[in-house]
């Protein structure tokens, strides 16, 4: 668990959020500092609306959004997933999601 201004994060041992519903954009700043992407908060509308666009998405289909079509959905210039979250991996912690299988870690580093 990591504490930070009042929250409590749970997390597993390697970095994902226990429990996808208490995301929250605090949280995804501690996740974003904790990951390296960003040392200051509140984290940019540009990064967060990639995060909860993932998070819809997951949501909604229970995948991995197709990395590609992230920015075209965002409304953000077609490279924006790799100027905002050059890992994919990082960027699907911080969205707080659940560890991707086997074969989402292999098709996001085939196509991230």
């Amino acid at each position: 668990m990591i504490n930070r201004q009042d929250l409590a994060l749970h997390l597993d041992e390697e970095g994902y959020l226990r429990d996808f519903r208490s995301w929250t954009e605090e949280i995804a700043c501690v996740l974003a500092e904790k990951e390296g992407v960003e040392d200051e908060c509140p984290l940019s509308t540009e990064r967060l609306e990639i995060l909860k666009f993932m998070r819809n998405y997951y949501e909604k289909f229970e995948a991995f959004p197709i990395l590609r079509a992230v920015c075209k959905n965002v409304g953000q210039s077609k490279n924006c997933n790799y100027q905002q979250f050059p890992d994919p991996v990082k960027a699907w912690k911080i969205a707080g999601l659940p560890k991707p299988t086997p074969e989402v870690f292999a098709k996001i580093r085939t196509t991230g």
